[in-house]
């Protein structure tokens, strides 16, 4: 018999689910180029050590609040910027910055710089962008430095710390989705598929803890939580509890689709056949509408990050010396502060990219898995 030609040319008739739906995610650019982002920020969360030109605990105290230096090229010095040189006003003792267009600093790739381990596993010195010449020296006999987004009020690097503290904000949102995924399919299954009265005792429940408002929540567990905990212990109980208040929305959405799946006639013949209710529940219920899934899924994790945020910006939640875009954002409670210095305000920036992203990339998979789509 021969083979039909549909079978070959990859029409929308022979593909798979998930293969029409990557078809129809191609065509949602902006998903695209939001994961596609979101990709490279996660690459630089896992190769902080090497992408962050200085170390998560370098500082400068000489180089308080240096402005953001911005690199330049010419032909003469190549990539550079201008040294900065401090000045204190004699009068108001105020310490401001000017540029020395006659000492520039030389910047380069994979430069040697401060050894760092990196994963605990490799000691190494190069950094993927800093200065050239680490041994030169300002006139103090202090090293040259150079800050791509300007320094805090200890003269630690604004976008090293950056790096590092995207490896703590990005990852919450991912361990906090692990727990808000078994939690939200395995009650909300469970409550789809028995029905009746478990059904009802775990609906209400859910509706209990949706009707206390979740930022008190958060400030309440923050605060019960012991100041002398280490700061491993701080990440995984504040993971945690950004974990218990938001998988109540995941069950909803499974518990919603098994009702209309339990009875059709795939899980009646297995049900037939004799296959066990989990078997029936997780093998072949969830499954149908695994995209769905990933899709709430994708969409809570912003709200994850953003709990994060708060917490530590309010000094509830991480706290020093772990670094995050919450705890960095922790020098900008005082106005007069980020009038002087904005830059410090660039965790802000990150987060709202961040967000955005992953919304982007949550409307594209939820325009993708509905087969009913246009695109």
């Amino acid at each position: 018999m021969a083979t039909p030609a549909s079978t070959n040319d990859g029409s929308a008739g022979t593909l798979s689910p998930w293969a029409l739906i990557g078809r129809r995610f191609a065509h949602h650019r902006l998903a695209v180029a939001s994961l596609y982002l979101l990709a490279v920020l996660y690459a630089l969360a896992l190769g902080a050590e090497f992408f962050a030109p200085y170390p998560r605990q370098w500082r400068d105290l000489t180089r308080a609040y240096c402005p953001p230096q911005l690199p330049q090229f010419s032909l003469r010095h190549g990539l550079h910027v201008p040294a900065m040189r401090a000045f204190v006003d004699p009068l108001t003792f105020k310490k401001s910055y000017i540029e020395d267009e006659g000492a520039p600093v030389k910047l380069g790739f994979f430069v040697k710089g401060a050894p760092y381990v990196f994963w605990g596993l490799l000691t190494w010195d190069r950094h993927f962008f800093g200065v050239k010449n680490t041994a030169a020296q300002r006139p103090d006999g202090r090293p040259v430095t150079f800050y791509f987004l300007g320094a805090d009020k200890y003269g630690e690097d604004i976008f090293s710390r950056l790096i590092y503290g995207s490896r703590i904000s990005l990852s919450v949102g991912l361990v906090s989705i692990a727990v808000t995924f078994l939690l939200g399919v395995t009650i909300g299954g469970i409550s789809g598929y028995v029905g009746g009265a478990t059904d009802t005792f775990i609906q209400r429940g859910i509706e209990v803890i949706n009707a206390f408002p979740q930022i008190p929540l958060w400030l309440a567990f923050g605060a019960v939580l012991p100041a002398d905990w280490s700061p491993l212990s701080t990440y995984f109980a504040i993971t945690l509890v950004l974990s218990l208040l938001g998988w109540t929305g995941l069950a909803r959405v499974v518990r919603g689709k098994i009702l209309s799946l339990r009875e059709e006639d795939y899980a009646t013949a297995a049900r037939l056949l004799g296959a066990s209710h989990t078997r029936i529940l997780f093998r072949h219920l969830l499954p149908g509408f695994a995209s769905h899934i990933i899709v709430v899924l994708t969409m809570s994790v912003p709200a994850m990050i953003l709990g994060e945020t708060s917490l530590s910006f309010l000094q509830l939640g991480l706290r020093p010396p772990i670094v995050s875009w919450g705890v960095m954002l922790q020098d900008c409670l005082s106005i007069q502060t980020v009038e002087n210095y904005p830059w410090l305000l660039m965790p802000v920036v990150m987060i709202v990219l961040t967000v955005l992203c992953f919304n982007f990339l949550g409307d594209g998979l939820r325009d993708a898995a509905d087969p009913y789509s246009t695109r």
